[in-house]
């Protein structure tokens, strides 16, 4: 099962690593520094592993190490949100399982989202095709449980688009306000807002 990327302070120790537990600090350091911030000393310092063993996992450098990290992100999306878009029940208890996946891996909106880091600086250029491919199936999901609960395509679309907007704007928003209120109450309003009834034209 896959575990929701911790901290950069809680995944510091210095006992030898498999190339998984690697990725998982790397996941921490370009959440929190982004990609233009994560340094290689900073990486070597968060991994306790020097120049030439990351190079060792990772030969295109940091590139390489940002890539791990993408492909562990949409990892985590396809266990959590597209499983629970296909799994049982019906399209609020899918989207409610889904919304408490988000909840756990952003700590109640303590925690920053590392694609919103990585679509930012440098980064967006050097890794437009992968985020957009897990923005896609964020979005992707979302449509489906609109969809499955009688909303138009079209409207879905809409609606799931402005859910994931929401959600990165919330992130952003409580760690401005050092306060999580506004992500909780964000995921909150995703419920009745993806899966009200369309108007009637």
């Amino acid at each position: 099962m896959l575990r929701a990327p911790k901290t950069l302070a809680a995944v510091m120790s210095n006992s030898p690593m498999s190339k998984d537990e690697v990725v998982d600090r790397l996941f921490a350091v370009f959440t929190d520094q982004g990609y233009d911030g994560a340094t290689l000393a900073e990486i070597s310092r968060a991994t306790g592993l020097g120049k030439s063993s990351l190079y060792h996992h990772f030969p295109g450098g940091k590139e390489d190490m940002a890539l791990a990290v993408l492909a562990r992100a949409d990892e985590w999306l396809r266990v959590n949100v597209i499983a629970a878009v296909n799994g049982p029940g019906t399209p609020r208890d899918r989207l409610m399982r889904m919304l408490d996946a988000f909840n756990t891996i952003y700590a109640g909106g303590k925690n920053a989202c590392v694609l919103g880091k990585l679509v930012a600086g440098t980064a967006r250029p050097l890794f437009q095709r992968q985020l957009r491919e897990i923005f896609s199936r964020w979005i992707g999901a979302l449509e489906k449980v609109a969809v499955d609960a009688g909303v138009p395509q079209r409207i879905a679309r809409s609606r799931a688009e402005d859910a994931v907007a929401g959600i990165q704007g919330a992130l952003i928003l409580s760690a401005g306000l050092a306060d999580s209120e506004p992500f909780r109450r964000r995921l909150r309003a995703i419920v009745d807002d993806l899966l009200a009834k369309a108007p009637k034209r």
